[in-house]
């Protein structure tokens, strides 16, 4: 057996388990979420799009992507989700992979099911598989994965993608070897997305979610791959990881499926800051004081947040995305936290980009030491007259150990749905029919066009 038929094997035998019932009840909640930040997702970029789609996708098609009334190909459409599930920084994921998990795999998903027959158990089974695959592919290499330029969301979620299409589409063996083959030789996606200017993070996602689509249709047509596309120095995991010597951590790690070790986040930035969020959170409700007041304030956290995520030029809502000072700096003064944080008066507001510029991001060795086990970040706000606020966060919120309520997710879902032009009766539909998704996922795709 060689490395990728293993590979296959260590996920078959979680997919050949019943899955528990609270961990498919944590899928729904994940699907809702990507639903969500889906739908706000395609109008936050509703302009782009519809030149994209104009100009790019030919008419026709019977395929709705999420938010739209107009249907679309197939391969235009999980191309359309992937750019909507990523657009806002807002989807779901986790620091110890790396890797945003649920949008590229959701994208291509709710496709399918609109062409092929399946129910909604099958849906929550792939879901739960996809994750499963991604996450221990991206656990296995990170982050070393990332060091070498690589966006694991792309790389690694191509295979959750393959692996989680082949179990609605009824794959044999056979067929499953030869999607994952050609994920595996599809792969890339650069971080080289973050820097500048840059909008093109949700590029990533899209563009995963259309390659993942045609590995699935290429090994659908009887097109055959390598006998194990993981290996050799052309390979996927040389390729990835430098090496094809790679120490698989194993399938339900720690006892627990990785769709229950992702988060959901609370605010519509990029994970790395909200450590810093929640501390300025904190502050302004203990102390705030005025940006002349502030000197300098100083944030301690773990090394991979600190590239590229340290800047304090805002080019932009996507730059202010990825920026630990922005981020704080808007939290502190405002109590923005949610897509209100982007918008264009605040990003111009002269204060929240005073107080920016005074913040330096730097690392704490012991912080990295203790990451992803705990994502900390630590914050000194050194006033005029030599005084200091400070406060920490060890776990943000969001995370497995500090979770979202059912409550707040729902809540989460129905501001984004409606920012997303849905009606508050249409959001809590949505929400009535994911909970119910045994036997209602027809009615979920009629209410998602």
């Amino acid at each position: 057996m060689n490395v990728l038929e293993s590979f296959i094997e260590k996920i078959n035998v979680v997919g050949e388990q019943q899955i528990p019932v609270h961990v498919i009840h944590r899928a729904k909640l994940a699907l809702l979420d990507y639903i969500g930040v889906t739908l706000a997702g395609r109008r936050e970029q509703s302009n782009k799009l519809m030149r994209l789609i104009g100009s790019f996708c030919e008419q026709g098609g019977e395929i709705y992507p999420v938010g739209m009334s107009t249907p679309m190909s197939m391969n235009n459409a999980v191309f359309i989700n992937g750019l909507n599930g990523h657009a806002l920084d807002f989807d779901d994921g986790t620091n110890a992979g790396i890797i945003h998990l649920g949008s590229p795999i959701f994208s291509v998903l709710l496709a399918l099911v609109q062409k092929y027959e399946m129910s909604g158990e099958d849906l929550l089974r792939a879901v739960v598989i996809g994750y499963e695959t991604s996450f221990t592919m991206a656990r296995s290499i990170q982050p070393t994965h990332k060091y070498r330029g690589y966006h694991a969301t792309a790389t690694c979620g191509l295979l959750g993608i393959a692996m989680a299409s082949s179990i609605v589409l009824g794959f044999d063996e056979f067929q499953k070897k030869q999607a994952l083959s050609t994920a595996a030789l599809s792969a890339s996606g650069t971080l080289k997305v973050l820097e500048d200017s840059s909008q093109l993070k949700p590029y990533n996602v899209g563009k995963t979610a259309l390659l993942g689509l045609v590995a699935v249709q290429m090994a659908n047509a009887g097109f055959i791959g390598p006998e194990d596309a993981f290996s050799g120095v052309a390979g996927y995991l040389s390729q990835m990881y430098g090496s094809e010597k790679v120490d698989f951590v194993p399938c339900l790690l720690d006892g627990t499926y990785a769709i229950e070790k992702a988060y959901i986040k609370p605010y519509a930035a990029c994970r790395y800051t909200h450590p810093s969020i929640d501390v300025a959170m904190y502050m302004r409700k203990k102390r705030l004081v005025s940006v002349e007041e502030i000197e300098r304030v100083k944030i301690m956290t773990y090394s991979l947040a600190v590239k590229n995520h340290d800047h304090t030029d805002i080019k932009g809502s996507a730059s202010a995305k990825m920026s630990i000072p922005y981020n704080f700096a808007v939290t502190y003064l405002t109590g923005k936290t949610g897509m209100d944080a982007f918008a264009p008066d605040v990003l111009d507001d002269m204060s929240i980009r005073a107080l920016t510029k005074k913040v330096v991001v730097e690392e704490d060795a012991q912080m990295t030491a203790v990451f992803p086990q705990e994502t900390r970040a630590s914050v000194e706000v050194h006033l005029k007259g030599n005084a200091i606020l400070e406060g920490k966060s060890i776990l943000p919120k969001g995370e497995p150990e500090n979770p979202l309520s059912d409550e707040e997710v729902i809540a989460k879902f129905i501001n984004l749905a409606m920012y997303g032009e849905k009606s508050f009766e249409e959001a809590n539909k949505i929400v009535d029919a994911v909970m119910k998704l045994e036997t209602e996922l027809p009615l979920l795709l009629h209410l998602l066009r």
